[in-house]
């Protein structure tokens, strides 16, 4: 059976703020992320199953993704969690409910390999997570592949 790749695009719009950054991102600032998720299987190779010839139900990516990463970081403002991080979130968390705290700087490549550890715990075991690829802005992207982090 042939082995397939499949990729699925998802868009969120999230803010984040570097802390101690010396260029022009050190200001508070947003970006409209693309993210690219592409996993890898073989097609199911059952003729009674109405998912044959599915590696896997866009479907299903989709609500994984959505619940993983997008539903989490669509709109949300993402610090990094240090006292300056908590100062932030308490003086802002009283008129805004959607900001993220995490345990790295809040970079496009930091973001990839968070992205990567949540999807590697929820994607079915019948599929490998392939790459990821964020976009932060048209220009600019990182990719995470499997094959360079086992």
């Amino acid at each position: 059976m042939a082995t397939i790749r499949l990729t699925k695009e998802f868009t969120f719009e999230a803010a984040h703020f570097l802390e101690g950054y010396d260029g022009a991102c050190r200001e508070i600032h947003g970006h409209s992320y693309k993210l690219y998720v592409t996993i890898k299987g073989e097609p199911l190779n059952d003729e009674y199953n109405p998912k044959q010839g599915m590696v896997m139900d866009f479907g299903l990516l989709k609500r994984i993704v959505g619940e993983q990463i997008v539903s989490q970081f669509d709109h949300a403002f993402v610090v990094r969690r240090t006292d300056y991080g908590e100062q932030l979130n308490n003086w802002l968390g009283d008129n805004y409910s959607n900001i993220v705290m995490v345990d790295y700087q809040p970079t496009c490549e930091n973001m990839l390999s968070d992205f990567a550890e949540r999807l590697l715990e929820s994607l079915p075991d019948e599929v490998e997570l392939y790459s990821l690829r964020l976009h932060e802005t048209a220009s600019s992207y990182a990719e995470w592949y499997a094959e360079d982090n086992l």
